[in-house]
């Protein structure tokens, strides 16, 4: 396996021990790396399970641990723990989170538990929607969780009466989750670190089990995760980072590239390997890609290698706007299409906000063109999804409130509204869990005869499957479940056609399918762990990309949703100030035009084959045509950044690094310059 190595990569892999940054550029072959390391310690002699691998995605974790065992070629039982971040926290919190007050089988909460709990916060210090809604409130406790901000520091730190009122109601959300034993994606990872700031007799067993730490993407770390893997690290100092500062992307949900540019400085006895070969991309890709982060201020420097010759030029296309930009790049894809030997998968449409790709997918319908447009719903995020997994989070934690108010009447069972503040009013005025009220219903919340019985019924339901549950097969049981509460029926209740009640139905079906894979891969499998699973995978950054990308279909996504992955013709659309840089990084400048170049630069470095950049000369806002400007890393990357002329300094029309239409001038340096006109 060493013989397929370059020598970069080489010394990387035979690094075993101390601290070792290894900055690892777009396509260098950084996953080799990390899983040839892997099995290189195994191979020297350290015990597969004192290795910890951390990344960001369950799937990566899997490709890792399966790629570094493969090497191997042998399945011990001992394998090295390869995980995401919050994988990895959710074992040690169910090991040490009684410590904080938590039970040992907390629940995490999904995105509409979350989403109940922050209502339930917002009225109880009465702020109206209109002023502050609960996903709204989401974002705000989001952004100060992924920063480490607890509700105390954020009460100091608001700004306005927006945020001071999110802060009260942040204490309050924080409060209800403890008292329902619960936590939020995000908080798996605060009260890691809350262990081990607290008890150091927790850092130190937990720091134990492992003598070396691995790390991919490091740059994507926040603060939390810096200082949950600083004290792991800190005792044996065998920390391998794997990252590349020119691909963070990810500063609005919390990642700071500060953590990967001064990895030496933490640790100054640090190696430092660079990976500068490539071989995803062309040499004229990567030139372009080469010139444009060198403008980035604080990098560390590093230039990439084409591991092969040749290329075409990349070009610069210009539009009248963006309904012809549309219209012939969709137009241009059909030709090649038609010309082979290429698939509709070959070809990516990137693009750097959510609304540009409406007039790409009416020109791709008009053209009969499959296409996919990375994103949208989650499979976790359906209605049905959310109330059987209410019902499952119920089974596990009697005191899940959340869970309890959603589905206590989902599907109707004679437990109406009525019936329901009644009895939240007694939780509320005796100052006990709801779940507890239910068994004296009828004499405690004043309730009809009929309530009461129903209120009964619907305890017993959940005290017999949550029996059969700790002896059954879960499929079986949760199948049971779905027929007893006669959830089929609801669907048909709800929606009118058969196609829609079919295709929810498909995804209950799908549900239980989960979880009898989830049973067959897992020694004690157990609905807690079933619904830990899904809490993680639901929130995975990656989300369902991969399984959008299997089909044959051109691929529509975000610069964002890129990342990671490769296409041999890349589209790189709308380079024009406001959109790439976004506009709300123009208006602050600095750090943020830097993120922006990022975004930039790995887009650029998707493309293997051929790589097109497009603008448009006008854009519609708010129903008229207005002027653009060029994008100032269209001058950057094109060797004429002194031609940049930031656009509140412009004159009417656009600033133009590519020449006018029906020119075929080719410059002495840059990308080729064409017309939209001629076939290319």
């Amino acid at each position: 396996m060493w013989t397929q190595l370059n020598p970069a990569q080489r010394d990387a892999v035979t690094t075993l021990s101390g601290p070792l940054l290894v900055l690892a550029g777009a396509g260098t072959g950084k996953t080799r790396v990390v899983t040839c390391r892997i099995a290189r310690l195994i191979q020297g002699g350290v015990a597969p399970q004192r290795i910890l691998a951390v990344t960001f995605t369950n799937k990566a974790a899997a490709e890792m641990r399966e790629r570094a065992l493969k090497l191997l070629r042998r399945r011990d039982k001992q394998q090295p723990e390869v995980s995401t971040f919050h994988s990895l926290c959710v074992r040690i919190l169910r090991r040490n989170i009684t410590r904080l007050g938590y039970p040992a089988n907390f629940t995490i909460y999904d995105r509409g538990a979350q989403e109940s709990a922050a209502r339930a916060a917002l009225r109880e210090i009465n702020v109206p929607g209109a002023l502050l809604r609960p996903g709204d409130l989401l974002a705000i406790i989001g952004r100060w969780k992924t920063a480490a901000i607890r509700p105390p520091q954020a009460a100091a730190q608001a700004s306005g009466d927006r945020e001071h009122l999110a802060a009260m109601a942040y204490r309050r959300y924080q409060q209800a989750l403890a008292a329902a034993g619960a936590v939020d994606f995000d908080d798996l990872l605060l009260c890691t670190e809350d262990l081990f700031q607290q008890f150091p007799a927790v850092r130190r067993d937990e720091s134990q089990r492992f003598d070396h730490v691995l790390v991919d993407e490091y740059q994507d770390t926040n603060r939390s995760q810096y200082r949950i893997l600083r004290d792991l690290a800190a005792g044996h100092r065998n920390l391998c980072v794997v990252g590349d500062d020119d691909q963070s992307i990810y500063g609005w949900r919390g990642a700071e590239v500060e953590h990967i540019l001064r990895f030496q400085h933490d640790w100054p006895e640090a190696k430092v390997v660079r990976l500068e070969e490539n071989y995803r991309c062309t040499a004229e890709i990567l030139q372009l890609a080469n010139r444009l982060i060198r403008f980035n201020r604080l990098r560390h420097e590093k230039t990439l290698r084409a591991a092969r010759s040749g290329g075409e030029k990349p070009r610069i296309l210009q539009f009248p706007d963006e309904a012809t930009e549309a219209r012939e790049i969709v137009q241009e894809i059909a030709r090649r299409l038609d010309a082979g030997p290429w698939e509709p998968r070959d070809f990516a449409v990137l693009f750097r906000t959510n609304e540009q790709p409406r007039a790409f997918e009416t020109e791709l319908r008009a053209a009969r063109l499959p296409y996919v447009l990375i994103g949208g719903l989650s499979f976790f995020d359906r209605k049905e999804i959310r109330d059987l997994l209410a019902y499952l989070r119920l089974l596990v934690a009697p005191g899940d409130e959340v869970a309890l108010l959603r589905i206590i009447n989902k599907p109707p069972r004679g437990i109406g509204q009525d019936t329901v503040k009644a009895l939240l009013d007694v939780a509320v005025r005796q100052g006990r869990p709801l779940g507890e009220v239910l068994a004296a219903a009828q004499r405690e919340a004043h309730i009809s005869s009929a309530a009461a019985e129903a209120v009964a019924r619907f305890r017993q339901l959940i005290d017999q499957f949550r029996a059969r549950a700790a002896r059954e097969r879960l499929a079986v049981v949760v199948k049971d479940l779905i027929d007893a509460v006669g959830y089929r029926q609801e669907l048909t209740r709800l929606y009118p056609t058969e196609e829609e009640v079919a295709a929810r139905w498909a995804a209950v079906e799908e549900l239980v399918n989960a979880l009898a894979a989830y049973e067959n891969r897992t020694g004690q499998p157990s609905l807690q762990g079933f619904l830990d699973e899904v809490a993680l995978t639901e929130r995975e950054f990656e989300g369902d990309k991969e399984k959008q990308l299997t089909r044959n279909a051109i691929a529509l996504m975000t610069l964002h949703s890129a990342k990671g992955l490769e296409f041999p013709h890349v589209y790189l659309v709308g380079l024009e100030e406001g959109l790439l840089p976004h506009h709300r990084s123009v208006a602050v400048d600095g750090p943020a035009i830097d993120e922006e170049r990022r975004l930039c630069y790995v887009g650029i470095t998707r493309a293997q084959e051929r790589l097109t950049l497009s603008l448009a000369l006008s854009r519609m806002r708010w129903g008229a045509p207005r002027p653009t400007h060029a994008s100032r890393f269209l001058f950057e990357m094109t060797g004429q950044a002194d031609r940049f002329r930031p656009a509140a300094r412009s004159s009417a029309a656009p600033a133009k690094p590519a020449a006018k239409r029906g020119s075929t001038r080719r410059p002495a340096s840059g990308p080729t310059r064409r017309s939209t006109r001629g076939r290319s």
